[in-house]
């Protein structure tokens, strides 16, 4: 894809002077190619299965004690999959090495109950280290349904905590009628280089989502919100939504975005919705974190790096890695986390891969 180069501003005024351009070629789809990334992939399994919780979403940082702690949604088994609306809870685990094993700490950001936005669920933690503090990035929900998703942050002096636990949430829907009237969720955040707060989010469109057209419920997009402090406010870049695919038709979209700045480019993992197959993530990179290049493949279904016995009934998204989470090491991406049904609970557990 052909992508036009400008000076990064300082201001998001100047950023609204550049609108994103469309997706102009689709030859990517009849050959889709392994990207760098996935090709320096090295499984190393399973990790953080307990047996009476889904998990989900694990996100690594290394503690300035040495160890790698991971902040990661669970809930009852007994919710079965589909808990994670209605019943997450983010907790809490350290290990002495990236591999594992992991041990439970504690539970550091629970559903607080009726009144609150955050009532019934905690879910999609992304941990960061900002400013000489902890940012953890999460989505919340005040009626266990999708409608009242909405993304939230909380910080703390030290990853054991106290977590200062927000009133508000951090990002709203749009107004009625936009490409984000739904929701805000998926949260993936970095510091700029020129000083300023990204914050990328997913979201949907109300009447998509509720009258679908396709066998999947309304079209994922990303946005991007730009603040000058860790705590906002987030102001909405113009050209939003930054990565749409419903051009390239049958409803194609991403979802799980994790962004990162490396090697004086912006980087992008996602979870593949349609475009080359559901079961795959997505890489795509770019000069300005706005307009970014044709997705490749950054990582495949799961039986082409391990065995796995056959799917068990209740679990309908098996084989696949969802929720792609970096773990930095001296600033370099060293293991790639995500989370995967199965394993020895049949329920669903981190997968890790080292980078080579």
């Amino acid at each position: 894809m052909n992508r036009r180069k400008f000076i990064i501003g300082n201001s998001l005024a100047l950023i609204g002077l550049c609108l994103p351009f469309p997706i102009r070629s689709n030859t990517f789809l009849s050959d889709p190619k392994l990207s760098e990334f996935e090709k320096r992939l090295k499984p190393v399994g399973r990790a953080l299965e307990f047996e009476d919780y889904y998990i989900w979403c694990n996100s690594p940082i290394e503690g300035p004690d040495g160890k790698i702690h991971v902040f990661f949604s669970r809930w009852k088994k007994s919710k079965s999959m589909s808990g994670w609306i209605n019943g997450s809870e983010i907790a809490h685990a350290v290990a002495d090495k990236p591999e594992g094993p992991y041990t439970y700490v504690s539970t550091v950001l629970a559903p607080r109950g009726e009144g609150f936005w955050d009532a019934t669920t905690c879910h999609n933690p992304s941990i960061h280290f900002v400013d000489g503090k902890y940012a953890l990035f999460f989505m919340g929900n005040s009626n266990g349904k999708m409608n009242t998703k909405r993304i939230g942050l909380a910080t703390s002096d030290s990853l054991y905590g106290p977590w200062k636990r927000p009133d508000e949430p951090l990002l709203l829907p749009g107004n009625e009628g936009s490409w984000d009237d739904l929701l805000t969720t998926n949260p993936s955040f970095l510091k700029h280089p020129n000083g300023e707060y990204w914050l990328y989010y997913k979201s949907l469109n109300t009447e998509n989502y509720v009258h679908p057209k396709f066998p999947i419920k309304g079209n994922r997009q990303y946005g991007l919100a730009v603040a000058k402090s860790l705590e906002g406010p987030y102001k909405k870049y113009e050209g939003n939504p930054v990565v749409d695919f419903s051009k390239l038709g049958d409803n194609k979209q991403c979802e799980d975005a994790f962004v990162w700045y490396e090697d004086k480019k912006f980087k992008m993992l996602a979870r593949d919705l349609g475009v080359f197959g559901q079961d795959n993530g997505l890489y795509m990179d770019s000069d300005d974190g706005i307009h970014w290049s044709d997705p490749s493949i950054s990582y495949q279904p799961l039986n082409k790096y391990i065995n796995q016995p056959e799917a068990p009934k209740h679990l309908n998204r098996y084989g696949r890695a969802e929720r792609p989470q970096l773990l930095f090491q001296n600033g370099k991406a060293t293991y790639l986390f995500t989370a995967s049904q199965g394993g020895k609970f049949e329920t669903a557990s981190s997968f890790i891969f080292k980078i080579m």
